[in-house]
């Protein structure tokens, strides 16, 4: 069965209750009901009726899923319950306007247009894009992606940070006595690196502050720096441990920025397809015609 289409207002009463604290969302009876189950298996049932009119079942989860997630959380039962009440007074107060004409008022009568076009207009996209974002499509995507961004160089480096020159410079004639970096940065660094033997990992370029950066990168393999570097943080001695380039980034770490660079490019495939089989004319805010683009040379 698929979700129904409801506008963001169906529960404006439930939300209004919710922010103004008169919906409980906490408490010992609350906290041991079950969470709302959104997918009941089986028949569609009734679950209230309203001057004869069917409330189902499908109605009231088709709301709770367009609440955010907190009130997502609710006990079942006591979700379920809300939800159906809210339901049935909205059917009320739709039945009143419906006494009362409404329903040829102008205004209203474009607003359930508008409402009409924006469910139709959701679910049409949704089937496109359900077609259109497809496995293949983000594998394509990610081999493009890989394609455009080269791998960049990471190195591996240790550090030492002090709060003066003066004892970086002391540290530097213990490296050159054959005293082991690691032990030093062990137990006369002050940085949060210090535990690990000063050991930063693999870094970019962009990953530290510029002073750390020049100098680490000019070293090679198994170097350190003869000479204190200074950054806002205080005095450093650095060692370079390794270089490689950056492995490339996983696929399914980047399912998520895939599916939605796939679904961009779907959409906007559908709306220039729609726009090249109508005759569509676009004026300014009076209803005034546009003057034309120049053409382009």
């Amino acid at each position: 069965m698929r979700k129904l289409l409801l506008p963001a207002p169906a529960l404006a009463v439930l939300g209004a209750a919710l922010l103004a604290g008169a919906v409980p969302m906490a408490g010992p009876a609350l906290a041991q009901a079950p969470v709302m189950n959104l997918t009941p298996a089986g028949e569609d049932v009734v679950v209230g009726r309203v001057n004869g009119i069917d409330i189902r079942r499908s109605e009231v989860t088709a709301v709770v899923e367009t609440l955010p997630e907190q009130y997502r959380q609710l006990p079942g039962n006591y979700l379920f319950d809300l939800v159906l009440t809210q339901l049935i007074d909205r059917k009320l107060m739709a039945a009143a306007a419906e006494t009362a004409k409404l329903g040829d008022d102008p205004e209203v009568k474009q607003r359930i247009a508008m409402a009409r076009e924006t469910a139709l207009q959701e679910a049409w996209l949704g089937r496109e894009i359900e077609k259109g974002v497809t496995e293949e499509k983000m594998r394509e995507r990610y081999k493009k992606m890989l394609a455009e961004q080269p791998a960049e160089e990471e190195i591996r480096a240790r550090h030492i940070l002090v709060e003066s020159e003066e004892a970086a410079k002391g540290l530097i004639v213990e490296l050159k006595k054959g005293t082991d970096f690691a032990a030093l940065a062990k137990s006369k660094s002050t940085g949060p690196s210090a535990n690990n033997g000063g050991d930063l990992g693999f870094f970019k370029r962009e990953d530290m502050v510029p002073e750390f950066t020049e100098a680490a990168f000019k070293l090679k393999a198994g170097e350190y720096t003869d000479t204190p570097v200074k950054s806002q943080f205080g005095w450093h001695v650095i060692k370079l441990e390794e270089r490689r380039k950056a492995p490339p980034p996983d696929y399914e770490a980047s399912k998520e920025t895939l599916r939605r660079e796939v679904t961009r490019d779907v959409v906007v495939a559908l709306v220039e397809k729609l726009r090249a089989g109508a005759k569509v004319e676009q004026f300014d805010a009076q209803g005034n015609a546009k003057p034309e683009a120049p053409a382009k040379k």
